[in-house]
């Protein structure tokens, strides 16, 4: 059996933009919900969500006989949470907080087998389809899309280093903490921050590396994917649930 293809990694090398959705309700029902809409890909949030590992799981299974990307935001750049993660058949993953080139080498690492990183090697796991895939350990970097994302006024300084680190494939950008971290907590779109989220979409793409971000705003997601951003969230399922039912509500109640 083949090594399964990544078609996000791919598109996102051949620099076709990618407009996904953010899933945070932590639910398989949900996420299958949702699955057929017709997003390039769905992330699966970890960082600030009750989703754990098994719940990851049931998503990542939920997903898998529809034509989009499951992508995993990891609780934390942790090299025991991205092995784990990996063996349960993810092959895209977001590293939040990355703050310079030694966090994303780290992240890189623990994706790669020996010699090349750290990740620990196991047999018969979903991601090598139980055995089947033939030379897993030696092809499996191939297909694992690295995302590392840059959401602090020091990252902002280290982002051309951060982006030439070998086997990162693209930088995400965190609109929120990165206006807290500027000084503009609970804002998303202060005019003060959004020429700097400009700037850095477009130092990204000189790298040849692949810029993301997260924009509910119909308005501005268009603009960042007019300015090169190619991996782009245009909505959350927590609020299409949330605004929907207010919405809803709204007319039938005075």
């Amino acid at each position: 059996m083949d090594l399964p293809a990544n078609a996000f990694k791919r598109a996102l090398a051949a620099k076709r933009a990618q407009i996904g959705l953010w899933c945070s309700l932590s639910s398989n029902y949900t996420v299958e919900a949702v699955a057929p809409a017709g997003f390039d890909w769905l992330l699966l949030d970890m960082e600030h969500s009750p989703n754990d590992l098994t719940q990851v799981l049931s998503q990542l299974q939920a997903v898998a006989p529809y034509p989009t990307n499951a992508v995993v935001r990891l609780p934390w750049n942790d090299f025991v949470a991205t092995k784990r993660m990996l063996d349960i058949g993810a092959q895209s993953v977001l590293f939040p907080y990355v703050q310079n080139a030694d966090e994303a080498r780290a992240a890189v690492a623990s994706t790669r087998y020996p010699p090349a990183g750290i990740r620990g090697v196991a047999g018969s796991t979903r991601a090598t389809r139980f055995g089947r895939v033939k030379d897993y350990a030696k092809r499996a970097h191939e297909e694992i899309c690295v995302l590392v994302q840059v959401e602090t006024k020091e990252a902002l300084g280290h982002i051309e280093a951060i982006a030439d680190v070998d086997g990162i494939d693209g930088v995400f950008i965190g609109p929120a903490d990165l206006h807290a971290s500027l000084g503009y907590p609970g804002e998303t779109a202060n005019p003060a921050v959004l020429p700097v989220i400009d700037d850095a979409i477009r130092r990204i793409r000189a790298r040849g590396k692949a810029p993301g971000i997260l924009y509910p705003d119909e308005k501005l997601a268009r603009h960042y994917l007019d300015l090169g951003a190619l991996f782009v969230a245009v909505g959350a399922d927590t609020g299409l649930l949330a605004r929907g039912a207010d919405a809803l509500a709204a007319k039938f109640k005075s």
